[in-house]
């Protein structure tokens, strides 16, 4: 495949469904991201206190995964992503405002290499739609979840892989989640279930 290709069949993976290319995450870095929504936002939403556990997955760059980072004082976030180079990124970034309550874990797409339990909260934004195993991975939401913790899915307007909220409220409504409340439009929202 010559250089030219490989550029188009990245910026082709940039506006179709499927994982979003790891040699465009600067764009999920752009300011005009608080406009739709920011991490201030998210850290509402979610009920975070200094305190948790905290797995993001999907963080990409940690545009959402500073913010959340700072907010745990004593606390600890975890970032699971199935791209290495995503959190390496990341994990750059991070280093460089010195956080150090962060861990990170590549995954293979199926299962969460998290022990039972062991989460306060499960954020992700726009991630869903691109989890291939949606199934195997809401199992191991509730499996790795401290009893009463919440999952979070933040869904927003524009991104290809959207579900709409009443497709993930049946996604999730298979398992034993509870509905708990929903943020936001039917166009950019975020909804909570409890364990």
């Amino acid at each position: 495949m010559t250089t030219n290709s490989k550029h188009h069949e990245v910026l082709k993976r940039v506006t179709s469904k499927g994982v979003f290319p790891y040699q465009w995450a600067f764009t999920l870095l752009l300011p005009i991201r608080n406009l739709i929504f920011s991490p201030q936002q998210l850290i509402k939403r979610i009920g975070l206190k200094e305190d948790y556990t905290v797995l993001e997955l999907g963080p990409g760059p940690g545009y959402f995964s500073i913010p959340v980072a700072r907010k745990l004082k004593t606390g600890k976030l975890h970032l699971a992503d199935i791209q290495q180079e995503m959190l390496d990124y990341a994990k750059k970034r991070c280093d460089k405002r010195k956080l150090t309550n962060i861990e990170y874990h590549l995954c293979n797409g199926k299962t969460l290499d998290f022990e039972d339990h062991a989460f306060d909260i499960i954020f992700m934004v726009t991630v869903i739609g691109e989890v291939e195993n949606k199934e195997d991975y809401i199992r191991e939401f509730y499996r790795i979840l401290k009893p009463n913790g919440i999952l979070s899915i933040t869904e927003l307007a524009g991104d290809p892989d959207k579900i709409t909220v009443d497709e993930l409220k049946s996604m999730i409504g298979k398992y034993p989640f509870s509905f708990l409340e929903q943020f936001g439009s039917n166009k950019n929202f975020t909804l909570n279930f409890t364990k």
